[in-house]
């Protein structure tokens, strides 16, 4: 009978692991079947088979540590296939999906195992005292109450395992809310080394638990009776690591994205800053030429009175100052949008006290009628862009003086989609961003130029993929010779255009 009720407890628990596993990996990874229902069922089948030969066949029986090690990296290997086989699985997040995995369902069993187990030779004390006083009548009550009692603590001890494996699994699921948030071996191994651990403490007890003496198996807790409270806890501990390491490295990709934010936040209040002196610039400007203007106009005329050719090189040298004094006013660039402009002016005016034959283009850079895209979006893209090519441009001015510094601007609509491209100069020397911030999401770092700056490293390339992101977009690059090619595309919605066959205009 007892053979009867063990296999269904043994194949209700495969089942429900086979169900945990397809639901866990389900949340990180894409399945290859588009069905995800099928996947899962597909995934959860070859579990529970290849579980059910694990125990039967390969392993049938024998406690020594060949046999653990050699469970568990079978075990291991069946849960790589089956993440590599039936999900898109070729990231570092999946390393951490089958060891978390493994270690849950050991950490599970263990425990209820050790918690639970001495309720049946409690059951059975109990069962004998009720007989011995004649409390049980006869002896056909005494095997019902046993049976009965067994069954019993069977029951509670799968139930107790179905929720040391199911809750913690869905916990890790919840917790982990950056689910396409491409780690790094650092951020790995962090996350890694809870479940790792917890895993080789199961391990070790499966070498250690039983030993033989004398030919008789023993368990190692009816040497040491207390084991039975401290082994259960160092495993429920080791859980509780998994899941709050989980927790804490959520948290650390929450900060980094809040100091990601901050940076941006600092960033514009500086921009605007910028923008206001900028203003104040101009119209300090306006307001000075045109309280002189009646004076200027007065010496033009005198000077024009007397047609010397002293007096006409003075007046010549005079109109050129006053052309010059015009230029630095000057509003090279109108796009038609006035956020794009200011920020163009105001880059532009920036640069060249720096690079004097900066080469700044934008006439390309053209936006629809009907701009869906916040104008404030757009210049903190613009902006961020500008910032990485007048850097580059100083750079490559610094090391080669002769070179030929340029920026150009475009912008293109395709459909509705809205395409800004920006090019520069450089030196050809890139530098990769740090791989902590919490807005990545590829898998290749974003690249930077070696600022004086430190903290605000990748900050303008990832503040740009975060805004097109916003607008079901994207950021790229390329190379081409010494010339860096940045293209940023954007949905501008709710735009239509019966044209399709723009192209990128010439620089």
């Amino acid at each position: 009978m007892f053979e009867v009720e063990n296999i269904i407890f043994t194949v209700f628990l495969n089942l429900l692991q086979g169900y945990c596993l397809q639901y866990f990996y389900g949340s990180f990874l894409e399945g290859r079947i588009r069905n995800k229902g099928w996947n899962g069922l597909a995934v959860a089948g070859l579990y529970v088979i290849s579980r059910i030969i694990l125990a039967e066949i390969v392993f049938p029986e024998g406690w020594g540590y060949q046999a653990a090690v050699g469970r568990l990296a079978l075990a291991l290997g069946i849960l790589s296939v089956l993440a590599l086989g039936f999900y898109k699985a070729f990231h570092l997040i999946t390393v951490f999906l089958v060891v978390a995995f493994q270690a849950v369902t050991d950490i599970g069993r263990f425990a209820a195992v050790i918690l639970l187990g001495e309720l049946g030779d409690g059951v059975l004390g109990l069962c004998n005292f009720c007989m011995g006083h004649g409390l049980i009548a006869s002896e056909k009550g005494f095997l019902m109450a046993v049976n009965a009692g067994l069954i019993g603590q069977w029951i509670l001890e799968y139930l107790v395992i179905a929720l040391l494996i199911c809750l913690p699994l869905k916990r890790i699921a919840g917790e982990f809310r950056e689910k396409e948030y491409e780690i790094n071996r650092t951020e790995l191994l962090f996350i890694l080394t809870p479940a790792a651990v917890g895993m080789m403490i199961c391990m070790l007890l499966r070498i250690i638990i039983i030993t033989m003496e004398d030919g008789i198996p023993r368990v190692l807790y009816d040497r040491y009776p207390v084991l039975i409270l401290v082994l259960p806890a160092i495993l429920l501990l080791s859980l509780l690591s998994i899941l709050y390491g989980v927790k804490l490295f959520q948290d650390m990709i929450d900060l980094n994205r809040e100091r990601s934010s901050r940076i941006i936040f600092e960033k514009q209040v500086g921009i605007l800053q910028e923008h206001i002196e900028e203003l104040e610039r101009i119209y300090s400007g306006v307001r000075s030429m045109k309280h002189d203007m009646k004076n200027t106009l007065a010496v033009i005329q005198s000077l024009s009175a007397d047609r010397g050719e002293k007096e006409q090189r003075e007046l010549q040298d005079y109109l050129g100052e006053l052309n010059r004094t015009f230029e630095r006013l000057e509003v090279r660039f109108k796009t038609g949008n006035t956020v794009v402009d200011t920020i163009l002016n105001m880059k532009y005016h920036e640069a060249v006290r720096e690079i004097p034959d900066l080469t700044m283009n934008a006439d390309q850079l053209l936006f629809p009628g009907e701009m869906r895209i916040r104008s404030y979006d757009i210049g903190v893209i613009l902006g961020n862009a500008l910032d990485n090519a007048i850097e580059a441009c100083r750079k490559l001015k610094e090391k080669e003086p002769s070179a030929d510094a340029f920026i150009h601007l475009s912008s293109l609509m395709k459909g509705n989609v809205l395409v800004f491209r920006v090019e520069n100069s450089f030196d050809g020397r890139l530098a990769a961003c740090p791989a902590s911030w919490g807005t990545r999401k590829k898998k290749d770092a974003l690249l930077v130029t070696d600022k004086a700056d430190k903290a605000s490293h990748g900050i303008g390339l990832a503040n740009i993929m975060d805004t097109a992101q916003k607008y079901q977009g994207t950021m790229d690059y390329r190379i081409e010779d010494r010339i860096f090619i940045l293209s940023v595309m954007m949905k501008n919605k709710n735009y239509h255009r019966r044209s399709e066959d723009e192209h990128w205009s010439n620089r």
